[in-house]
């Protein structure tokens, strides 16, 4: 049996349970929230929603003893009300580090053995307060990192080039966050380096439309759910799969001593190798950067 729990069902959480259900990954889903009210809501409608399908996935309500076999935690507690007003990530660490407080030893005492996904930003700092207040192997905790920021990096580069995204290779990487850079060096369409093909200041642009991508979302509707949630079922089906998938994921770094997204293979053992990029000059500037913002951040802990 493919069982998974969620630890925060707000959008984020409720619209990735939804679309493991949809997509027939899992057949047991074990939903915790703060919020009885909310909970009791989004279990009541998740189960009307797969009244049709053939797959019907069992929906257990919140009981830590049920993580015991369960194979993968989704972290996703949080409140993105407190973003409204306040982009600064440092803001929201303040709050979710409480969060990570609070049910680090509740799923260490559970007597869970499985591979903890993080949603819960900022990603990176987050991922590794929860190894480190776990205590897991390194390999079996790691975040949704710079999947994201992939996809909107497709997303913009499709639109420009007119080519379908999966034509397109390549990562953003580093901090999900302000110091995330795409790596262009890394990006290819139909196996043409988009650098052959583009000029710096076109790059340049298309860097921002693609960070800009989750902003045109939050401004919208207040909160970005779709794209995340997809991403998290692809990792989750990796695991569960076995699958060996490449996706630039937070993972423990020993040389930069942190958690940040990069290339890794993900599989059944969680974390099995990590694919660093043969980054630029430029790129290599940027990359410090960016580690340098995480330990900034993860320092006031």
């Amino acid at each position: 049996m493919r069982k998974v729990a969620i630890i925060g069902v707000g959008h984020v959480g409720s619209t990735t349970a939804y679309t493991l259900i949809s997509k027939n990954i899992v057949d047991e889903l074990v939903l915790f929230d703060s919020k009885e009210n909310i909970l009791k809501a989004e279990l009541n409608d998740l189960m009307d929603g797969q009244m049709e399908q053939d797959h019907q996935v069992r929906l257990i309500e919140p009981n830590l003893t049920e993580l015991a076999d369960t194979d993968v935690i989704i972290f996703s507690a949080g409140d993105i009300s407190i973003f409204e007003g306040n982009p600064d990530r440092f803001a929201e660490l303040n709050l979710t580090k409480t969060i990570v407080k609070e049910w680090a030893p509740k799923i260490k005492e559970s007597g869970f053995k499985g591979i903890i996904l993080n949603i819960t930003n900022p990603c990176d700092v987050i991922t590794q307060y929860l190894q480190e207040l776990t205590g897991f192997p390194r390999e079996r905790v790691f975040g949704t990192g710079t999947s994201l920021d992939t996809g909107r990096m497709k997303h913009a580069v499709s639109q420009k080039m007119l080519v379908n995204p999966s034509a397109i290779d390549g990562y953003v990487v580093g901090e999900h966050g302000e110091s995330q850079f795409v790596a262009w060096s890394s990006v290819r369409i139909g196996g043409v380096p988009i650098t052959d093909t583009l000029t710096v200041e076109k790059l340049d642009a298309l860097d921002m439309a693609a960070r800009d991508g989750g902003w045109v979302t939050f401004r919208g509707k207040g909160y970005t759910s779709y794209g995340i949630a997809i991403q998290a079922a692809r990792i989750v089906e990796a695991i569960l799969n076995n699958n060996y998938l490449v996706v630039p994921v937070s993972h423990f770094h020993s040389a930069e001593d942190c958690y940040v997204g990069s290339p890794a293979k993900v599989s059944r053992q969680g974390i099995s190798e990590s694919f660093p990029l043969n980054l630029s000059n430029d790129e290599q500037k940027k990359w410090q950067h960016t580690i340098q913002t995480i330990h900034s951040m993860h320092a006031t802990i």
